[in-house]
């Protein structure tokens, strides 16, 4: 495969298209299960498509750019797995695509070839969670924007006022995926070690990233809603901690593969006998920086599964390619490539498909939405769930604002506060719910510091759900 692709031919970006499509046709044949995290994307785009404002009426962490795009989807498609693979899918194309042309375009590597394109297109395969549209997939495109005008300054003498479009970029990555923000000191520190850029080229980089979310900010102002965005999106990066659907098995058997190769690829650049000038040392130190920003990023992930790790693909691309072209054995590097290609689809279709049943490797069960609990009358209904478990809004709506819990206990965990039980009582008068299921124990409590909320709900024959008189 490596040697197919050694040919830099326009006709190259067809066949790696069409190798896209290859490794992923399977999963049109036999859908995917559907992800927590995918349910939660789909249920604040249907929100916001009913006119609720992100964090003032919707109580959820994600960053408002990436819902804008769930908001887009929902208008268009409703609640639609297929048309968040799709997005993927065509975000993925160009991520592809321009990862390679940027190497090639602006000779980041000795020899020109699509092995950069091949490389990128395997490791976005770390794991079939991959394949949905998660904030860090759409975070990563905007990056590689800033990285391509980032190289730009590498070969000019002295950095130009391009810098701010790169701070336009981080700024858009960060409003997808908030711990992207760190990107802006790696673009800075690279900008301060690789380039002459001044005090002025500096500032336009931060003038660029503040305007986009000072934009955001101006707008929540003018909603009078700049404590929620406070509080759900800023405040929440450093509390929000969803464990439950961590899978370190499942991460550690996708990542480790791309990391090996990377950082072979990072220590094969001591015995190159200076193989690269100066300016091709600079891109390299550049992606290392790149490497320690996605770093950085995981202290600040709500939970960990590899598509929380998508921002490490590029480094881990960068490096595989310099490991793979500084093999002086063609035909070997023929065979480890196709070993890990191998492998690495391997991993990506057990968690998917499960080839070898018994085997829960990959699987991400903890992410997986679980069959709702709820009797089959229960449907199309507006419903409250108390809980982290979101399996119930699967065939219902979410009334009320509090649809991350993790956020929610900011009212419902504080029934002591005056101030909270009022801000509950009120959520529920503009937007009652028809059923409230509690899986925290907090209703009771709840009725007793409001006996009207309390007056019209009574019990169901199933514990923990109450329905609307």
């Amino acid at each position: 495969m490596l040697s197919f692709f050694r040919s830099y031919a326009p006709y190259q970006y067809v066949s790696l298209l069409v190798l896209l499509f290859a490794m992923r046709l399977p999963f049109v044949l036999k859908p995917l299960p559907l992800l927590i995290p995918e349910l939660n994307w789909m249920l604040v785009g249907e929100q916001m498509s009913q006119g609720y404002l992100l964090y003032r009426d919707i109580w959820d962490s994600v960053s408002p750019l990436s819902a804008l795009i769930y908001w887009f989807i929902d208008t268009i498609f409703g609640r639609s797995q297929g048309a968040y693979h799709v997005a993927a899918t065509l975000i993925a194309i160009f991520q592809i695509g321009y990862f390679n042309y940027v190497m090639n375009s602006r000779d980041v590597f000795p020899d020109r070839s699509f092995w950069p394109g091949l490389i990128y297109a395997l490791f976005l395969h770390l794991s079939f969670d991959c394949l949905t549209l998660s904030p860090v997939l759409l975070s990563t495109s905007f990056l590689l924007l800033a990285f391509g005008t980032l190289i730009k300054q590498m070969d000019r003498q002295g950095a130009t006022d391009e810098v701010f479009e790169v701070g336009i970029y981080i700024g858009l990555a960060a409003l997808c995926y908030l711990p992207s923000t760190i990107f802006v000191f790696w673009a800075a520190l690279s900008l301060l070690f690789f380039t002459g850029a001044t005090f002025r080229q500096h500032s336009l980089l931060l003038f660029g990233f503040a305007f986009p979310v000072a934009a955001t900010v101006f707008f929540y102002y003018l909603t009078d809603s700049l404590d929620d965005f406070n509080r759900n999106l800023l405040s929440s990066v450093f509390r929000v901690r969803q464990y439950d659907l961590s899978d370190f098995q499942s991460l550690l058997t996708s990542l480790f593969l791309p990391l090996t190769m990377g950082v072979l690829g990072f220590f094969s650049l001591f015995n190159t006998n200076n193989r690269y000038v100066n300016f091709q040392q600079r891109c390299q130190q550049i992606m290392l920086l790149w490497f320690f920003g996605a770093v950085l990023t995981i202290i600040l992930m709500p939970y960990l599964a590899p598509m929380m790790f998508l921002s490490f693909v590029p480094p881990m691309a960068f490096f595989a390619v310099l490991y793979f072209q500084n093999m002086r054995k063609a035909w070997l590097a023929e065979i480890l490539f196709t070993g890990v290609f191998g492998a690495m689809m391997f991993v990506f279709y057990q968690g998917g498909l499960q080839l070898l049943p018994g085997i829960d490797a990959g699987r991400l069960t903890s992410l997986q939405v679980k069959p709702s609990p709820l009797p089959g009358g229960i449907k199309n209904q507006k419903i409250l769930v108390i809980g982290d478990d979101l399996s119930a809004y699967y065939d219902n709506r979410p009334a009320t604002p509090y649809l991350n819990w993790n956020l929610a206990q900011y009212d419902l965990k504080n029934l002591d506060n005056y101030d909270a039980v009022i801000n509950v009582y009120n959520h529920f008068r503009q937007d009652p719910p028809a059923y409230i299921i509690d899986r925290a124990d907090v209703v009771e409590k709840l009725f007793q510091r409001a006996p009207a909320l309390g007056a019209r709900y009574k019990k169901t024959g199933m514990a923990g759900v109450y329905q609307r008189k």
